[in-house]
């Protein structure tokens, strides 16, 4: 084996099978070590798919050839999915091994915030099948949000979308894939795309004044907001910063003053009527608006079940692909008819339970702090909703006008859409980028099936 001429980033011994070996992160992005018999190698850039901090392990995910060379055993040629686990005591090494990962990972990635819509935005799509974004849930994102902003929008919305997991949420793919019971993994979402099948996917617009952001994911105000944004100082831990932070803020837990208004899902008035024959076709202004005054611990509005791998946020939003595609076959064969689908709220025709043209708002105005942590801790399982503190509805439109804390009137609060911060308050974290939108009323409309994913069948 030819030696490396790069120099480590960085060295520690690490635990590995049950046996203590010194690990490098060189300037070449390879991570190197010995098992003991034959040196091994990771490089980050072609193999490594992203890392997760369990404790006081590291998690590193990676596809790499069966055999061969540095990586693993076996014949060589073929890629595999393979975990490697990396176990050190010092909390302080791991932390540093977590800030090198993610920034050297990073590095490879979109060069700044906006970076993949800006590219989005000048894309000659007639070059390609698809766009397929590696990430989390915020390239997904900013991708849709391009397509959008450009001046051929209308068609450019139309070009599928794949995601394949690599971030910390993962809330698309996870709702995605488990839509036909299969496990959120890079493996399983990358053969969905080379499936090659299709679904239509709501997109939310969320308007203040003349100003425009486009949702595919959620919108929180309040406790998961504050989470959410704030636990990035906790990036370094990984997923596990959402459920540290999480117990910060429910022990010191803000509420908010404000005003929610919002137009219920009219499934139900559907059929009251016997309107069977089109999918509702529904002016905003003349329909009944409903209104819930504050203070509230948290406004949380999803457009599909899962807002990350062990978040199941709206699970009434979840409908199985399998479902919606028996729907498809029996409409097209004659046993039911297209009209059935709207009647049972299941989604809109095409869109197999992701187009169903509404969003589900999960509201908590007031809870104690042990119930509160109780029903937080049922969100892997979407029991959450079961709580008496909680309330749930589908809904078509949604104005949100957010207000002060509480407890400190002169502080506000964080309105975060996908990821993405849209809008804070005064007295909110430090952070010099200036948010899109100003901590003001904004309302939010869905428009049915306007994007298009690649989804398991």
């Amino acid at each position: 084996m030819d030696q490396p001429e790069s120099q480590p980033l960085i060295s520690d011994r690490f635990l590995i099978n049950g046996t203590l070996t010194s690990v490098d992160f060189c300037d070449d992005g390879k991570i190197r070590w010995s098992d003991g018999h034959t040196d091994r190698c990771l490089a980050v850039e072609k193999e490594v798919l992203g890392f997760a901090s369990e404790g006081s392990r590291i998690r590193i995910r990676a596809i790499v050839e069966n055999g061969g060379g540095l990586c693993c055993v076996g014949s060589r040629g073929k890629l595999v999915r393979k975990d490697f686990v990396f176990e050190i005591a010092s909390a302080d090494s791991h932390r540093l091994w977590c800030q090198k990962l993610r920034e050297y990972i990073d590095s490879l990635e979109t060069k700044h915030q906006l970076h993949a819509k800006a590219v989005t935005q000048t894309l000659d799509l007639s070059k390609y099948d698809g766009l397929v974004c590696v990430s989390g849930d915020g390239i997904l994102v900013e991708v849709v949000n391009g397509l959008l902003e450009r001046d051929d929008w209308d068609s450019a919305i139309k070009m599928p979308i794949g995601v394949i997991p690599a971030g910390t949420g993962n809330g698309m793919a996870k709702s995605l894939l488990d839509s036909v019971g299969d496990p959120c993994s890079p493996t399983n979402a990358v053969l969905a795309i080379i499936r090659g099948h299709k679904c239509s996917l709501d997109v939310a617009t969320i308007l203040q004044g003349e100003t425009k952001f486009f949702s595919v994911l959620m919108l929180a105000w309040g406790l998961v907001a504050d989470i959410d944004i704030e636990s990035e100082k906790y990036r370094w831990m990984g997923s596990a910063r959402l459920d540290f932070y999480a117990l910060q803020r429910i022990l010191h837990l803000r509420k908010y003053n404000g005003c929610i208004s919002f137009v219920l899902h009219l499934a139900l008035k559907l059929l009251e009527s016997q309107v069977l024959t089109k999918g509702p076709n529904i002016e905003l202004e003349k329909l009944q608006w409903r209104t819930i005054d504050g203070p509230f611990v948290s406004i949380w509005l999803h457009n599909v079940p899962w807002g990350g791998e062990d978040t199941l946020a709206a699970p009434d939003a979840k409908v199985p692909l399998k479902k919606m595609k028996q729907f498809q076959n029996n409409v097209e064969s004659g046993i039911a008819s297209r009209e059935k689908i709207y009647v049972c709220g299941c989604g809109g025709w095409g869109g197999y339970g992701f187009s169903d043209g509404y969003l589900d708002l999960i509201i908590i105005r007031d809870c104690p702090k042990l119930p509160l942590l109780a029903l937080m801790s049922e969100l892997n399982k979407g029991n959450h909703i079961k709580s008496p503190y909680v309330m749930y509805f589908k809904v078509k439109a949604f104005v949100l006008e957010p207000g002060p804390r509480t407890e400190d009137p002169t502080k506000g609060g964080i309105i975060d859409s996908d990821g993405e911060v849209l809008a804070r308050g005064n007295g909110t974290y430090k952070c010099d980028q200036k948010a899109l939108m100003a901590y003001d009323n904004l309302q939010i409309a869905v428009d049915q099936g306007l994007a298009t994913v690649f989804s398991p069948i």
